[in-house]
């Protein structure tokens, strides 16, 4: 359950505000007398994955006026309980977690700053070393401080609702992550060998078909679990499987002059940030996370089939690739 306060100075919004708040179904509401200063607090009190419809109402109501402000704050108990049976319509497009809420949280992985940085540095010489020695543990260990899922689903959370600028910075701070993991494990393979003979470290180089069904299914599952405001821990360990590892061992190889296997390795890095890029585009619109206005939602469709026409032709061309590589070199497709 969620409350929903709105403090505001009292005037003629009240009874728009009543009216319009009211037909989205809250479980309870309560409309405080104006104080000293005028103002009145508005408490609405929603079951889970309700409310979405009373926010877009009382922006749209206030937004020309000034002194405002709306807190969401999450609501542990309350008594007498309150009957959670949802009919099967409710169920369907029940979608747990609000828009601004989500907004508030996939922003925070967007920032590019000094602790990304070092987080996915430190992450970087632990996997690199991993992969060399063929310790599975360590190169697990290394997702675990990956910060990659972030700037990653900020930027297809961005898509979704045509936030340029949300796209710009996510899209930047991506490309850093993945720029420190590459030049990092690059000046690495200059003065360190790599071993050919781990496993850890030649998987990364084979690219087969089930190399984007693993990244469509983690990007799918890291968009479900902030969604639905799950936590997102493990699924981000997930992501950062698809994506440091294939960088770190095309940055490793190609500073030790093995630029075929780097090469490789470089092509099944693209396929995964494409296919995590995809599969979490197409969850948020599943999931029916849209702009509150009319003008922003018909930029934000555009912007939704653009980027996943994008995504998806290069997915296509990228897995027909791999099938091509492996074909030549005689590698089954077999999951």
């Amino acid at each position: 359950m969620r409350l929903i306060e709105l403090s505001f100075v009292d005037g003629d919004r009240v009874q728009p505000l009543l009216k319009a708040t009211l037909k989205t179904g809250p479980v309870d509401h309560r409309l405080s007398a104006p104080d000293d200063r005028g103002r009145r607090l508005l408490r609405l009190i929603f079951k889970d994955g309700d409310g979405q419809k009373a926010l877009d109402a009382i922006q749209s109501i206030m937004e020309d006026e000034e002194d405002w402000r709306l807190v969401v704050l999450p609501v542990e108990a309350t008594l007498p309980k309150i009957d959670e049976t949802l009919d099967d319509a409710t169920k369907k497009r029940r979608t747990t977690a609000l828009r601004e809420e989500l907004y508030d949280d996939i922003a925070k992985g967007a920032r590019l700053n000094a602790d990304f940085l070092l987080l996915t540095a430190l992450s970087t010489l632990v996997v690199v070393f991993g992969l060399s020695a063929d310790n599975i543990a360590a190169v697990i260990g290394a997702m675990v401080i990956a910060p990659l899922l972030g700037p990653i689903l900020a930027f297809s959370f961005a898509s979704a609702l045509g936030d340029l600028a949300m796209m710009i910075k996510a899209a930047r701070t991506a490309l850093a992550g993945l720029g420190v993991g590459l030049a990092l494990s690059f000046a690495i393979g200059l003065v360190y060998e790599p071993n050919l003979m781990s496993d850890e470290l030649m998987s990364r180089t084979v690219v087969g078909l089930d190399a984007p069904a693993l990244a469509l299914a983690a990007g799918a599952a890291a968009a479900l679990s902030i969604a639905t405001g799950l936590p997102a821990a493990l699924v981000g360990v997930m992501v950062a499987v698809a994506l440091l590892p294939p960088a770190a061992s095309a940055g490793l190889l190609a500073g030790a002059g093995e630029w075929q296997l780097a090469g490789r390795a470089l092509l099944l890095l693209t396929i995964n940030v494409v296919a995590v890029n995809l599969a979490a585009l197409l969850i948020y619109f599943y999931k029916g996370i849209r702009p509150r206005t009319w003008l922003e939602r018909r930029s934000a469709k555009r912007s939704l089939y653009v980027n996943a026409g994008v995504w998806l032709v290069l997915i296509v061309a990228l897995s027909a690739l791999a099938v091509r590589l492996a074909a030549l070199d005689g590698h089954s497709f077999t999951p």
